[in-house]
C-alpha cells in the first residue's frame, strides 16, 4: 500500500470535505438519506456482534460530524421569505403584499434602538467596517458578552422609517439579508480573484460584500437598478467584520447580526424574474444543491 501523504490526503478529502461539508460529494441534507439506508443495513450487523457495533458507531459519528459541520457553513437568508422563494404581489392590492411587509416589520422590531440601550449587552462599534471584535478575554461574566449595536437607519429607504411598505407599494421591493449565526466563525474578506464581474477591481479589508444579478440570461435587461444599503467599504455594501465572532446563546444571548438591505427599483412588471444574490469571502462556499449556502435565489413577479 502506498504511503504517499498527498495521495492519502486527497482520498480523505474526497470522502469527507470539511471545508464544504460534503461527504462523498454530497451535502448534509442528501447524506441524511444515505445515513438512513446505511443504518438499515447496519442493523443486521449490530445483531451479529461487536464488529457491527463498531460499524454502527462509525456511521453515527460520521453523520453527527457531517450535520454539525453543515451548520458551520455560511448560510445567507432573506426576509421576507415565502414558499419556494417566490415573491409575487400586485402593487394596487395591499392584501397581496401585506404578509411580506409584516415579516420585515417583525424582524426589524428586534433592531429598535430601545432594545439595544442596555450598556451591559451593547456598545457602539462605529459606522464603518472594522476588524473582528475579540471578546474571549475572560473579562465578561457568562451571558454578558457585549454585542455591536446595529442602527436601522443604515438601511435607508428599506428601514421602514419613511415607507412602511418597504417599497412593495411602489413595486420596488426590499429584501433584508443576514448571514446565519455560527459560533466562533470569522468570515474572511475576499481576494480579488474570487469576486464577480460587478465587483472586480475592488478591495476589501473589513467587509464581506454582497452582489445580486439575474439568474437567467433572458432576464439580464429586465432587472433594472439594484440598490444596497448598510455598512459599506469602497462604495460596496456588505457585512462588517466587527460583528464577528459570535459566541453562542450562553455567552452572547443579546447578539444581533448585521443586516444588509437590497432594493429592486425597476423590475419589469408582469414577468417572473429570477435573481441570485451571493456573499463573497475567502472562507465562504457555495453548493447548487443548497440554495442558501453562501447565496440565495428568489423569484419576483410584480404586477400593477
Amino acid at each position: 500500500m502506498s504511503g504517499n501523504k498527498d495521495s492519502d490526503g486527497g482520498w480523505r478529502k474526497f470522502v469527507w470535505n470539511s471545508e464544504k461539508g460534503e461527504f462523498l460529494g454530497r451535502t448534509g441534507s442528501s447524506t441524511a438519506v444515505i445515513f438512513i439506508l446505511l443504518m438499515a443495513r447496519v442493523r443486521g450487523c449490530v445483531l451479529a456482534g461487536a464488529s457491527g457495533s463498531h460499524l454502527a458507531a462509525l456511521v453515527l459519528t460520521v453523520f453527527i460530524c457531517l450535520t454539525q459541520t453543515r451548520r458551520c457553513l455560511s448560510g445567507l437568508s432573506h426576509t421576507p421569505r415565502s414558499e419556494k422563494s417566490e415573491i409575487s404581489f400586485k402593487m394596487s392590492e395591499a392584501g397581496t403584499y401585506e404578509k411580506y411587509i409584516n415579516t420585515v416589520k417583525e424582524l426589524l422590531k428586534l433592531y429598535d434602538l430601545e432594545n439595544q440601550n442596555n450598556l451591559d449587552h451593547y456598545e457602539d462599534c462605529g459606522d464603518t467596517p472594522g476588524p473582528y471584535k475579540d471578546r474571549s478575554d475572560g473579562q465578561d461574566p457568562p451571558g454578558q458578552k457585549k454585542s455591536c449595536r446595529f442602527q436601522k437607519t443604515l438601511l435607508e429607504s428599506c428601514s421602514g422609517k419613511d415607507d412602511d411598505t418597504f417599497g412593495f407599494k411602489q413595486g420596488n421591493p426590499c429584501l433584508i439579508v443576514k448571514l446565519n449565526r455560527i459560533v466562533n466563525y470569522r468570515p474572511r474578506a475576499p481576494s480579488n480573484d474570487t469576486l464577480p464581474e460587478g465587483l472586480k477591481g475592488k478591495s476589501f479589508t473589513n467587509l464581506i460584500p454582497i452582489h445580486c444579478k439575474n439568474k437567467r440570461e433572458e432576464d439580464a435587461t429586465k432587472i433594472g437598478e439594484i440598490k444596497y444599503y448598510g455598512f459599506s467599504e469602497g462604495g460596496v455594501v456588505g457585512f462588517p467584520l466587527q460583528y464577528y465572532p459570535y459566541y453562542g446563546k450562553q455567552l452572547h444571548g443579546k447578539y444581533l447580526q448585521p443586516l444588509v438591505a437590497i432594493q429592486f427599483t425597476n423590475l419589469t412588471l408582469g414577468e417572473e424574474l429570477r435573481i441570485e444574490c451571493k456573499v463573497y469571502g475567502d472562507n465562504i462556499y457555495y453548493n447548487e444543491k443548497d440554495r442558501y449556502q453562501g447565496r440565495f435565489d428568489v423569484k419576483f413577479t410584480v404586477n400593477s
